[in-house]
């Protein structure tokens, strides 16, 4: 027995170790999960004022949650404190269970996140692997009084503290900087009108345009199939209207919903990915109007005029940027939906260079003082 639980102790600390590296490889990558349930939570009518608020904390909860895990699969490893770590551990894989089990069953989710963007899993596979944790966690529990450190207490507590320190560095490194390893796809070499079609041999959803009104203070949907026989504007009034999944395919494109529009409503997506020569995508997610961002941006500014490189800075929200609308009326300005701007943006700011849709080089805010001599290079 003793020699099992050895096993399970390196299978599931590296197991936890390993998960909770990946994720911190891209933390905002499991804040977004986390408001991705928030959200279908809060829809479905489960706590939706506490729902809402704790949307606004994702990337904390994120940041605690990776620190922990990693935290966690070393103290595991090195067998420190066990019959503490046995309960947290526990309670953390009944959470992650419960977490993947409804992804699962509710079939809202097409991933879980539990091993990040670069090594994506089914909700199927993510919970079959989280059941097979519980058994090996509950064995390792029943036992925890009998596992002995396997180091002395000043080197595990060490091992433990660097361990800690490290997660935070990494992952308060990469918000600023991106990812070490980029699996978006809007990764360099990737060309993004390319990413924007559907896989071979696919099959895309079935959807049916559905329009959302008021009337009489009730909120009624109906298709374009079916309106009302009494459908009249005066007792009708428009709220929305959606494409509602009436069958779900199997695969969707690599980026989707990436439409840009100039302010006026103008598609241009197309025009902006087939652009001969160089130019800079300038991706502003939410409020960025104030920032040190902005004195190195002047300076790349300057270098795209001198290079004939065009900028289009690309925002899902015009007004709170406003301030920069005013100065830098020079740049195109386009609106794009926030999805893929922060799928193709892990910091705000972010830049990409872009050659006929080709993505050649990205920087993340804090490297935007290299961008000035990458553009010197270029023959535009």
């Amino acid at each position: 027995m003793k020699s099992l639980i050895s096993v399970l102790r390196v299978i599931v600390g590296v197991l936890f170790i390993f998960s909770g590296l990946v994720k911190a490889n891209d933390p905002l990558g499991l804040a977004y999960k986390m408001q991705e349930f928030f959200e279908v939570w809060a829809q479905s009518g489960f706590l939706p004022g506490l729902m809402h608020f704790m949307d606004g904390f994702a990337l904390a909860f994120s940041i605690i949650m990776i620190c922990f895990e990693i935290v966690a699969g070393v103290a595991v490893l090195v067998g420190w404190r066990m019959p503490l770590f046995s309960w947290l551990l526990l309670i953390l894989i009944v959470f992650f269970t419960f977490l993947t089990g409804y992804a699962y069953l509710s079939g809202k989710f097409r991933s879980c996140g539990c091993f990040g963007d670069c090594i994506p899993l089914t909700p199927r596979a993510s919970f079959v692997k989280d059941i097979f944790l519980t058994i090996f966690i509950v064995v390792i529990f029943f036992y925890r009084n009998k596992i002995k450190p396997a180091l002395p207490v000043f080197i595990s507590i060490s091992i433990i503290t660097l361990s800690l320190i490290f997660s935070i560095w990494m992952q308060f490194h990469v918000l600023r900087h991106l990812p070490f390893v980029d699996c978006l796809p809007f990764q360099k070499g990737n060309n993004i009108a390319e990413k924007m079609k559907m896989p071979a041999g696919a099959i895309p959803d079935s959807t049916v345009i559905t329009f959302v009104y008021q009337k009489q203070g009730q909120t009624v949907e109906f298709t374009s199939e079916n309106f009302p026989g009494d459908f009249d504007d005066s007792l009708y009034h428009f709220v929305k209207r959606y494409d509602k999944i009436i069958r779900k395919g199997n695969a969707e494109p690599p980026i989707k919903d990436f439409v840009l529009t100039t302010l006026n409503g103008n598609d241009t997506t197309n025009a902006l990915l087939s652009i001969p020569g160089h130019s800079l995508f300038l991706f502003i997610k939410d409020d960025a109007s104030n920032g040190r961002w902005l004195q190195e941006f002047d300076k790349i500014h300057a270098a795209t005029a001198q290079k004939g490189i065009s900028i289009f800075a690309i925002s899902n929200n015009m007004e709170d940027n406003q301030a920069l609308l005013n100065k830098y009326t020079d740049l195109t300005w386009i609106k794009c939906d926030v999805v893929p701007i922060k799928t193709a943006a892990r910091t705000s700011p972010a830049i990409l260079l872009i050659h006929q849709g080709t993505i050649l080089n990205k920087w993340g805010v804090a490297d935007f003082n290299a961008i000035p001599s990458a553009l010197s290079v270029i023959n535009n």
